[in-house]
């Protein structure tokens, strides 16, 4: 069964250890191996400035895509880069005539993002200058406040900055795409007003189920179908279950399934799994080669239909409809 998988954080990994190979590193929870032993066939790789670095720079933001040019896309038989709607079509396409049984893999897709806006250093020519080299979704922050937000776990709960008003008014000019996972509440009821496009919560669960800072409440549930985001079902064990040292297993994300689904949620539902942004793992779900057994337990429960939509089909149709046309002024064009 095909899958897209909306959040992964290879790329930050990649930037600490130069020796780190995408090929089959065991430090890695993504590898090119695994990608092509669940199925992947696109994987979103986010660029996350990690706390211990310093001070937010644009160069960190520019060393990861290096990496995902010089050290991803080159491993294996290779990955290719999607940036385009046409591309989207054509993984689409591949995806629609695909036999497993009569026809060979064929090579993975990637797709990148970048995890908060801190490395742009206020700089709004810095994320038009992002847009052109490739990246097509911003995460507007992180766990904290930002020059652009307020993070979830941010107390105060404040929303945009005025620089982050712009920064959203600059996202709509070009057809960068945000992505509302670790936001802030208040910033995310914002952003509904101000945005031009449907926005995605990557990698996030159902509150109601799991009531972590980081998962989504019914209202944002509802909110996000109502605009026809998406909603990324992630792999964090501790949003998705609550008791710290209890084991985490794939039925355990049946509820959030459930949830999601019962606000109208079916056909906005995909996955963000966040490997490599983890250091303890749902069980039996550890890293991408595991996709075609946890497909096989939702089949138990649902019909394929419905999963096939989870596991890939509702992120194309988003992409399909959302990412720039090649050639459009201003989008890749460095």
């Amino acid at each position: 069964m095909p899958v897209i998988d909306f959040h992964c954080d290879v790329l930050s990994k990649m930037r600490e250890d130069s020796r780190i190979s995408f090929q089959n590193d065991p430090k890695l929870d993504v590898t090119y191996e695994r990608l092509r032993q669940g199925e992947v066939s696109l994987q979103c790789f986010a660029i996350y400035l990690s706390e211990h670095w310093g001070i937010p720079r644009y160069e960190y933001i520019l060393d990861q895509i290096d990496a995902f040019k010089s050290r991803v896309m080159t491993a294996g038989e290779g990955v290719r880069w999607l940036r385009w709607k046409e591309d989207a079509a054509e993984l689409r396409q591949a995806i629609e005539n695909a036999n497993q049984a009569t026809m060979p893999r064929r090579r993975p897709w990637g797709l990148l993002s970048v995890e908060g806006a801190d490395g742009f250093e206020g700089n709004l020519y810095y994320v038009r200058m992002c847009h052109e080299l490739g990246v097509r979704f911003l995460g507007i922050t992180w766990n904290y406040a930002n020059w652009a937000a307020d993070g979830a776990l941010e107390s105060r709960n404040g929303g945009f900055t005025e620089k982050g008003k712009k920064l959203i008014d600059l996202c709509n000019e070009i057809g960068l795409l945000l992505d509302v996972s670790h936001l802030s509440e208040a910033g995310f009821w914002e952003l509904t007003e101000r945005t031009a496009r449907p926005f995605i919560a990557s990698h996030s669960n159902a509150k109601a189920i799991c009531p972590h800072p980081r998962n989504l409440t019914d209202d944002q549930i509802r909110a996000i179908v109502a605009m026809n985001g998406r909603i990324g079902l992630t792999f964090v064990p501790w949003f998705v279950r609550e008791g710290k040292g209890t084991a985490v297993r794939p039925e355990d994300l049946l509820p959030h399934i459930e949830h999601v689904c019962s606000l109208g949620g079916e056909d906005h539902l995909m996955l963000g799994s966040d490997f490599d942004g983890i250091d303890s793992w749902i069980e039996h779900l550890e890293h991408p080669g595991r996709y075609p057994a946890f497909a096989e337990l939702l089949c138990k429960h649902y019909a394929e239909t419905s999963v096939r939509k989870w596991f890939a089909g509702n992120a194309l149709s988003y992409l399909n409809t959302h990412l720039p046309e090649k050639g459009t002024s201003g989008a890749g064009q460095i």
